[in-house]
């Protein structure tokens, strides 16, 4: 990866960590203080003029609106929202300390169409940590979830836009969650991350058990997670003329089905991942795949159960993505991507279920700077159901720019 190109996409993968990015730094007695962050936005041509049956309950492709306009243009940040990033860190009792508080505004926002001030910021992170490059750290607080983390962390649509461009004010598009991935959220966690033992390191913790209403296709529910997660992950990186990291991850979660007035069936949604990336002469390839159950498709819970008869019965679901990217001589970054997530029926599902989100992806990110990337993206996103006569495409060409600092 080209130098400036390399600064931009390390300070959106640094931004998204659990180490502070370096950028402006200011020293406040035993403390160096540091501001960072980044603004993007971009201009989304979508048209969702393929619409077959009906609509997939769960896909990502859009459709057309309530009066029936087939085509829908809109400025959203991407994938990566606006991120404004405070952080302090010193050395204490032979203790490496840090903290982390960061908020995410829109660029967007159609719930105040008239003054575009409605919606509320993200607040995605607020985290201490302690400890020593011997030992290892702990990180008590709220951040990007274990499991997964890697996988959206290497997608190159992280500069851009990827899936989820046809709503115009939405804060965030989707970029390959739920067509290639599981989306990490952003949980409180309590973890510690072993030393970096020449490439090789792991990170293990409990995570808060969030809630999903409705995830059974059922409004009158409820799915608790009333029990701490449990996430860990372990990944060797590796530099050098061939350089590279390949990693595994996986996550497990106890939930309870229930409503206001009755407590239901329990089951454990589990779900593993591994990948790989590796960049050698300007060029990088990438791949990945997950597996689970009961953990659903596109968010971590989503759809993880069918609920009947007081009988939670979980689905499988897998996917993955692969991606290829090289950089020119005109240190513009090219790249390719396709990505699928599907989700297995139960016994009794509707055939408007959705059974797998395709992506295409192809992308040019270019350095003007080494702060500003300028971006053109066009993506294509395919939602299939379980009976593949209820399908919906869509098509997405996107224009715009990151700048970090």
């Amino acid at each position: 990866m080209n130098k400036k190109l390399g600064l931009a996409v390390a300070g959106a993968l640094l931004a998204l960590s659990s180490t502070a990015n370096a950028g402006i730094t200011i020293p406040a007695g035993d403390w160096t203080i540091d501001v960072s962050g980044n603004v993007n936005a971009y201009a989304n041509w979508t048209s969702t003029d393929r619409v077959k049956g009906t609509a997939p309950t769960g896909g990502l492709a859009g459709t057309p609106d309530a009066t029936g306009e087939k085509n829908t243009q809109g400025i959203n940040t991407g994938l990566l929202p606006a991120w404004l990033s405070l952080s302090g860190k010193t050395r204490q009792n032979d203790l490496d300390v840090q903290w982390l508080i960061s908020f995410q505004p829109n660029v967007s926002d159609q719930g105040g169409a008239v003054h575009g001030d409605s919606s509320t910021p993200l607040n995605r992170q607020a985290y201490f940590s302690f400890g020593d490059a011997s030992w290892g750290s702990v990180k008590l607080g709220k951040d990007i979830g274990i499991f997964a983390s890697d996988a959206i962390l290497n997608d190159m649509t992280l500069l851009g836009v990827g899936g989820g461009a046809a709503n115009s004010g939405a804060a965030t598009t989707l970029g390959g969650i739920g067509s290639g991935y599981i989306y990490a959220g952003w949980k409180g966690q309590i973890a510690y991350t072993s030393p970096n033992w020449n490439g090789f390191q792991f990170t293990a913790g409990i995570t808060n058990p969030n809630q999903i209403a409705g995830d059974d296709n059922s409004t009158a529910r409820t799915l608790y997670q009333d029990r701490f997660g449990y996430e860990g992950k372990a990944s060797y990186a590796w530099t050098g003329d061939v350089s590279g990291k390949v990693w595994v991850s996986a996550a497990t979660y106890d939930v309870t089905v229930g409503s206001s007035s009755t407590v239901g069936d329990s089951y454990r949604a589990n779900a593993w991942d591994l990948g790989g990336t590796v960049n050698v002469a300007g060029f990088g390839l990438t791949g990945y795949y997950y597996d689970g159950k009961g953990v659903g498709t596109t968010l971590f819970g989503n759809l993880g159960a069918q609920y009947s008869n007081g009988v939670a019965k979980r689905r499988d679901s897998n996917g993955g993505y692969v991606q290829a990217t090289y950089v020119l001589p005109t240190q513009t970054k090219i790249g390719v991507a396709y990505g699928k997530s599907t989700l297995d029926n139960v016994a009794g599902d509707a055939g408007t279920l959705i059974e797998e989100n395709k992506r295409w992806t192809v992308g040019a990110y270019h350095p003007l700077t080494k702060s500003v990337n300028l971006v053109a993206e066009y993506n294509r996103i395919k939602s299939e159901g379980q009976v593949s006569s209820n399908k919906t495409e869509s098509d997405t060409f996107s224009l715009g720019g990151i700048l970090f600092f």
